[in-house]
């Protein structure tokens, strides 16, 4: 159960009640600071909309944070939004299967992806030869924008755990789906 109230628009400021044009659960949790809702919006957006990051390993990468974190919020909304850009079923198993540490069907760049996300996680760094291997598959750009994007979701998870925000009956599928590991 959240622990704060989950705000509807007819709560907020008329100039702010676009901050739950997507009334997810999320939203309604940081509408209690306009202010911040917005600039963490903003980022949102950018990271979404605007960066040239391949979205197929963008949403690996933002997948990757949820599972380590075991946060089912981020990781059932990320599914959605992972098929929505290209991510597939296989994808999945296979980000599941290589962090185990299994044989897993994915390409050079996606394993440089997911091998960063997880070490950004874990140790809130990249070894010479992490980065040298996503230098490979990304331009500076792309580099700056996977990185700040694995910073930005691994500061969600936390913000999610900390505040408690349930998910959503609407994405509940996607933890029946791909079940997170017990903690």
């Amino acid at each position: 159960m959240a622990r704060l109230r989950y705000l509807d628009r007819a709560d907020l400021a008329p100039n702010d009640q676009d901050l739950l044009k997507r009334p997810i659960n999320l939203h309604r949790q940081l509408a209690h600071s306009p202010g911040m809702a917005r600039a963490f919006s903003g980022l949102g957006h950018y990271i979404r909309h605007e960066s040239p990051l391949d979205p197929r390993l963008r949403e690996l990468a933002i997948l990757q944070v949820g599972w380590l974190a075991r946060a089912p919020y981020e990781w059932s909304h990320h599914i959605k939004i992972g098929f929505d850009f290209g991510v597939t079923e296989a994808d999945i198993h296979a980000l599941i299967a290589d962090t185990a540490g299994q044989e897993a069907a994915l390409g050079p760049a996606e394993r440089a992806v997911l091998e960063a996300a997880r070490h950004l996680t874990t140790e809130a760094a990249l070894t010479d030869a992490q980065f040298v291997a996503l230098r490979a598959h990304l331009d500076e750009t792309g580099l700056v924008d996977l990185l700040v994007t694995i910073a930005f979701y691994n500061g969600v998870v936390r913000v999610l755990s900390a505040l408690q925000i349930d998910v959503e009956p609407d994405y509940k599928r996607y933890l029946d789906a791909f079940p997170l590991p017990a903690s």
